[in-house]
């Protein structure tokens, strides 16, 4: 699918130095965006750009600490220019899932601030410049674990479902200001990373979870970003849009 109108814009794609966050700095790219890849690891964003066949830079920034944050934006600005599309894609679990009772304090906390507080503070810095220019897309990043129970840790299931509250209280403050805000919501996406790490009993028993028989891949959840960071969303805000094969159905 093409987005013409994504042409020659500039989008900002938090963890996308690999998986998912890769893979849409990958698809933007292909419409003709600008994009700065971000994450925390250097060598691993220099090969996520590298990924990329069109204009891209990679900005390392950890997105749980504001002025880190205010820093990539301003960088971002002086080299690409003003962010039309931000994808808030960095996140994950800190540490094994473990019963709410013993999960650190420390865990807790931690795993809220990556998922939750670091979506907060990207959309703090950079909803300033979209509210000037009256215009923008913001595509936030949640989980199945947001929807329905799953083996995630309490901490993750509440940060995602954070998000998803988070997403829809923006889109309603932001619609007058025409900026859309909405969210993706995956299933198991099978990344490099988790590929090599489920055993196979057990990813057969997650294929039978899944309606359409497969498990799913970056390029499902980097389509959906595309398409809503396009015009061809411009009727849709406050959504979280199931990337999971059917395996969640609200």
């Amino acid at each position: 699918m093409s987005y013409p109108d994504l042409s020659g814009k500039v989008a900002l794609v938090t963890g996308g130095s690999g998986g998912i966050g890769g893979e849409t700095a990958r698809v933007l790219a292909a419409q003709g965006m600008r994009v700065v890849v971000s994450g925390r690891d250097p060598a691993a964003i220099d090969a996520a750009v590298k990924n990329v066949e069109g204009t891209a830079i990679g900005l390392a920034a950890d997105t749980t600490d504001f002025a880190a944050v205010e820093a990539m934006r301003e960088e971002t600005e002086r080299r690409l220019g003003p962010v039309d599309v931000l994808a808030i894609f960095a996140g994950g679990g800190v540490g094994r899932p473990r019963p709410i009772d013993e999960m650190s304090e420390e865990d807790w906390h931690a795993t809220l601030d990556a998922n939750l507080t670091s979506t907060f503070l990207v959309i703090k810095s950079f909803l300033p410049g979209m509210r000037e220019r009256r215009g923008g897309s913001v595509i936030t990043m949640s989980s199945l674990a947001a929807r329905t129970p799953t083996p995630a840790s309490v901490a993750y299931t509440a940060a995602k479902a954070g998000v998803v509250a988070l997403t829809r209280q923006l889109a309603h403050e932001l619609g007058p200001c025409g900026i859309r805000v909405n969210c993706v919501a995956p299933s198991t996406i099978m990344t490099e990373r988790l590929e090599g790490r489920v055993p196979p009993e057990f990813k057969d028993r997650m294929l039978a979870e899944h309606p359409l028989g497969r498990l799913g891949t970056p390029l499902d959840v980097a389509n959906v970003t595309a398409f809503l960071a396009s015009d061809a969303s411009s009727w849709l805000t406050g959504l979280t849009i199931d990337v999971a094969g059917g395996k969640w159905m609200p």
